[in-house]
C-alpha cells in the first residue's frame, strides 16, 4: 500500500426523519431533499456530491482492481467506517445518489463493492443521530495497493 498515493474526498449531507437504515446489503446517500420509509439503505439525503461529480484524480484511483476503498460517516461525535473495494467496472456516473454495496454488483451509482457492512450494521447512535437530521460528514479514502 502507497499511502502517499491515497487520495481522500470529503463532503456532507444531512440526516432525514424517515431514515431506517435497515437495508441488509447496501448503503446510500442522495443528492435528492427527501426521503420515503422505503427507502431503508439512505442514510443521508442533499449529499454536496454525486459519483459524477466525484474528481477525474479520485475517480482514476477508485477504478482500479486494487483499491482499498474506506468510508468514514460521522455525526456529531459519532463514527463508523465501512471498508471495501473499487473496481474497473465502476461508472462513477450517477447524478444524484452515491451506493456502497455488500456485493459485486456495479450501476452508475456505485462506489465501493465488497463493503464490509451495510445500512443495518452501521452503529446504531450514528443512525439514530440521522433519523433526527443531524449533519453527516462523509470521508472517503482511496488507497493503491
Amino acid at each position: 500500500m502507497r499511502l502517499a498515493e491515497a487520495k481522500v474526498l470529503e463532503f456532507r449531507a444531512r440526516g432525514h426523519h424517515n431514515v431506517r437504515a435497515t437495508h441488509k446489503t447496501t448503503l446510500e446517500i442522495t443528492k435528492e431533499e427527501d426521503l420515503t420509509p422505503r427507502g431503508d439503505c439512505i442514510i443521508g439525503v442533499g449529499a454536496e456530491i454525486s459519483p459524477a461529480e466525484i474528481p477525474e484524480e479520485v475517480k482514476r484511483l477508485m477504478a482500479r482492481d486494487d483499491a482499498l476503498l474506506v468510508a468514514l460517516f460521522c455525526a456529531r461525535e459519532v463514527c463508523d467506517a465501512v471498508v471495501g473495494r473499487g473496481s474497473s467496472r465502476l461508472e462513477l456516473s450517477d447524478t444524484k445518489k452515491m451506493v456502497f454495496r455488500k456485493s459485486s454488483y456495479v450501476g452508475p451509482e456505485t462506489v465501493m463493492i465488497g463493503a464490509d457492512k451495510a445500512a443495518r450494521d452501521l452503529k446504531r447512535e450514528l443512525t439514530s443521530l440521522m433519523s433526527q437530521g443531524e449533519e453527516l460528514r462523509v470521508t472517503l479514502i482511496v488507497l493503491p495497493a
